[in-house]
């Protein structure tokens, strides 16, 4: 197998590629969504069999937005997590399609604002196609990356996310931004993919599993430590959702031979990540007092 480590522009254009993908699938196939609405998408960014990280996350009583569930690409549901209350202001790193941006709208009502940030445009044109199929007036979707926050210091009452930062090649400044445009006494909320424990450095080089959900993603102790280095305080983390043996056999049928590391197998790859993952709610607080930045 050849050198798999990327730079992080290279990993960001990767994941860019991705979800552009998942949105023209999800347009084309009539909202279908792509791989079923699994962010954990074909190695080609087709459909997939294959879903356990996305299944049932939704109660379908309290999602009306069938287009924008249909395209959404999360392993959680940080809308139900996040406690939004009336009259907030709610900024969505990674918006995809717009569920949660939908969601959240609702949530806050018409005396706040959601915002969904997104650095793919394919993904933008269809959350803004969602939002006014959907008739949402107080949401509004950004173009920019997470690492970079296009909204002013203090700005937001609630971050959320929806297995998007375990993409991201730079998680310290996603994380600094984040305590940036939260209003002291602010809420950090995010559904995520965590480690539970180390896995073997060749997976973490594997460029098909950026958007799988599992190379990139963090240790959980290690995200809790990187929350509280900037400045948030009870930060914790809560997993919701464990993945059984034949889930990672799912996940590893869609490597190919060149994209396994050299001298591993499925069932080896299945071996190291066993136990090793698992869907899970972060959350921290700015305190109340806190400047501008950590």
């Amino acid at each position: 197998m050849s050198d798999l480590r990327h730079s992080d522009d290279q990993v960001r254009q990767v994941v860019r590629e991705r979800y552009a993908t998942a949105a023209r699938w999800s347009q084309t196939a009539g909202g279908s969504g792509c791989c079923g609405g699994s962010s954990c998408c074909g190695i080609d960014g087709g459909a997939r069999g294959h879903d356990p990280v996305t299944t049932g996350n939704y109660d379908a009583a309290d999602t009306p937005f069938t287009e924008a569930l249909a395209a959404s690409l999360g392993c959680g549901n940080p809308t139900a997590l996040a406690d939004l209350r009336p009259g907030e202001d709610v900024l969505d790193l990674g918006s995809g399609g717009g569920l949660d941006v939908l969601l959240s709208a609702r949530r806050v009502g018409p005396a706040g604002t959601a915002y969904g940030l997104d650095m793919t445009p394919e993904m933008l044109d269809l959350a803004e196609r969602n939002r006014a199929e959907a008739g949402v007036e107080n949401a509004r979707f950004l173009r920019g990356t997470i690492e970079d926050l296009p909204l002013p210091d203090e700005s937001v009452d609630v971050v959320i996310s929806n297995c998007v930062i375990n993409l991201s090649p730079d998680k310290d400044a996603v994380i600094r931004e984040s305590f940036r445009v939260l209003r002291p006494g602010g809420r950090f909320a995010v559904s995520d993919i965590v480690l539970l424990r180390d896995i073997p450095e060749a997976l973490q080089e594997v460029t098909a599993l950026w958007t799988g959900c599992i190379s990139g993603s963090l240790r959980d102790d290690d995200f809790v430590a990187k929350l509280g280095a900037a400045g948030f305080e009870d930060a914790a983390v809560e997993v919701t959702r464990q993945y059984a043996r034949a889930d990672l056999e799912g996940l590893a049928e869609e490597l190919t031979d060149e994209q396994l590391p050299q001298g591993m197998t499925r069932a080896d790859a299945v071996d190291a990540l066993e136990g090793a993952f698992a869907s899970a709610f972060v959350r921290a607080r700015k305190p109340a007092g806190a400047g501008v930045r950590a």
